[in-house]
């Protein structure tokens, strides 16, 4: 395979208002086709080739001619990419599209990727893309705008329209009105990442399953009480996703989730979450914990592969954490540490809703997973038309989103009447452990389920489909007992907005992050808050923060 620069053939032989939203993008597409309102002309009969006259949603793509499209690669070390794969055979041989992969490596993805398309290097298709992240590029017009095209788009059109997703996507729009990148769409807004616990533990020793943090506390008090060697709550990932997924819950943003660090403060403005009596709570909660023994401490600065002292999976199997971030793949190596010790049919692992608090019984909005943008150039290609149809049964298809997840029908699995989809006995998928020991892991052997494409668009079937039965009664709890909060308010930035903002932004955030975890650990006391908050003052605060309100305010009035 291609190293993290090379662009190589996989085989040398192979080449809220939804109606307005709806509208609106249509008009789009139809004035940049045009010239009009500032976009390139193109002409769509001149770059046609290989399109299909018919194409709609739910219908099967294939190119009328085939072609070579160029995809930027993520190659995970746990999952080594091969020229064999299934995946890629039966793509080009349902769609008569061949995949041409750039290979970048996981460990530096974003850098890799971030660094080619600033160079002009980077291959047509750019995968794994958060909302957010093309923000940078769009100056430089190193991106296609997307809602330029996506007339032709049919399947996004319709699962935009039909999961009332409308009004999120006008969020995506920078400050010319326009969005460069489509997110993977999920028919139902469930976080990814929340608490893995000790089911079992918390309902013999701490009285249930603990519905808020402060019940949260209360059943870490008695699980400590039993277990007094323990420290029974772990995050794993450098604090990152357990401040992720809590933050909500008194209203605040923080680890993965801290975006441009701004909350709607509840009079339409914004302010900055890390100074709010919200963030402040947040810390002072968790600095309690940590008093009190009740938090894994080497799991708040380590990942999660043991460099801490030991994995989070390692000190579940020995009883000595019974609570951590994960997500549905976390409870499944949770569960299997837990085999070599506790014995299988002797504990229980649930992935549950995130806690509330103060703030609420909310949880993040998680409508969109990772999507892509196209490289601007491709408007110069002949299969313009066909490359957006193909991306579009790709990313949207229900047909195509089965097919990437569960390989060939009749081959790989079977579907029953009722839609219920059964892995065939010499198949198996370790990632989420099904049909362990068969010969054969459509993931790791064959390619569905890989990591580029898999995890992007899905309905709540889909994601059922190779889920455990506790991750669906996860999604019940959910939906059942928490509210998504609200997205947060658009402020695109114009190109010497953007430039300002990074200034300005970058260094804050070091300091809410370094001073986040040196309250959260008790190395600062919380009685230098102030003094935390001024300086983050003298690095610029109240300008950052005038910015971003600035912008606000006038996408409001442009879009109004």
């Amino acid at each position: 395979m291609s190293n993290a620069f090379e662009r190589s053939p996989l085989r040398a032989s192979r080449r809220g208002l939804i109606g307005f939203s709806i509208a609106a993008t249509s008009a789009a597409a139809l004035a940049a086709c045009s010239g009009e309102d500032g976009g390139e002309e193109v002409d769509l009969d001149a770059q046609s080739t290989g399109a299909m006259d018919d194409f709609a949603a739910d219908t099967p793509f294939k190119a009328t001619e085939p072609f070579t499209l160029s995809v930027l690669w993520t190659d995970w070390p746990d999952l080594p990419i091969t020229d064999t794969w299934q995946f890629f055979t039966e793509i080009e041989k349902r769609t008569n599209v061949t995949f041409e992969l750039t290979n970048i490596p996981f460990s530096d993805a974003t850098e890799k990727r971030n660094l080619l398309l600033s160079a002009g290097d980077a291959p047509t298709v750019i995968p794994l893309v958060y909302t957010g992240e093309e923000s940078s590029f769009v100056s430089s017009g190193a991106i296609l705008p997307m809602s330029d095209y996506v007339e032709h788009m049919p399947n996004f059109q319709k699962y935009v329209e039909e999961w009332d997703l409308g009004e999120m996507i006008d969020n995506l729009k920078q400050a010319d009105g326009k969005y460069y990148m489509l997110p993977g769409l999920q028919e139902v807004s469930v976080p990814v990442f929340t608490l893995v616990i000790r089911k079992d533990v918390f309902e013999t020793v701490a009285g249930g399953i603990p519905q808020t943090w402060d019940e949260m506390r209360e059943a870490l008090v008695k699980i400590k009480a039993e277990y007094p060697d323990s420290k029974p709550l772990a995050d794993g990932f450098e604090s990152a996703s357990l401040l992720n997924f809590a933050s909500h819950a008194w209203g605040a943003r923080a680890g993965w989730g801290f975006g441009n660090g701004m909350v709607d403060d509840g009079s339409g403005k914004l302010e900055y979450t890390a100074v709010t009596d919200g963030y402040k709570q947040m810390v002072e909660y968790f600095r309690g914990l940590v008093a009190d023994g009740l938090i894994d401490t080497d799991s708040l600065t380590a990942s999660n592969d043991g460099s801490g002292g030991g994995s989070v999976a390692e000190k579940f199997a020995a009883e000595t954490v019974f609570a951590a971030s994960g997500s549905a793949g976390t409870a499944i190596e949770f569960a299997q540490a837990l085999n070599a010790t506790v014995g299988e049919g002797n504990y229980e692992v649930l992935q549950i809703a995130p806690p509330g608090g103060p703030f609420g019984q909310v949880v993040e909005p998680r409508n969109f997973w990772n999507g892509f943008m196209l490289n601007a150039e491709i408007k110069d290609s002949e299969y313009f038309l066909a490359i957006l149809q193909f991306l579009d049964w790709l990313y949207y298809s229900p047909d195509a989103r089965e097919l990437i997840r569960w390989g060939i029908e009749g081959e790989t699995y079977t579907k029953a009447a009722d839609g219920t989809i059964t892995l065939n006995p010499e198949y198996r998928l370790d990632a989420y452990n099904i049909n362990p020991g068969a010969p054969t892991d459509i993931q790791k052997d064959l390619g569905w389920s890989n990591a580029v494409f898999a995890d992007s668009t899905e309905s709540r079937a889909l994601k059922e489909s190779y889920n455990a039965a506790a991750f669906v009664e996860y999604i019940d709890s959910v939906l059942s007992t928490r509210t998504p909060r609200e997205p947060s308010p658009p402020a695109p930035l114009d190109e010497m907005e953007l430039e300002q903002s990074s200034l300005l932004s970058t260094p804050l955030k070091d300091t809410v992050d370094t001073n986040t975890l040196k309250f959260i650990m008790g190395e600062r006391d919380i009685a230098e808050w102030d003094d935390y908050v001024a300086e983050l003052e003298a690095q610029g605060l109240q300008q950052y923060v005038d910015l971003i309100n600035g912008a606000r305010e006038r996408f409001e009035e442009e879009n109004s």
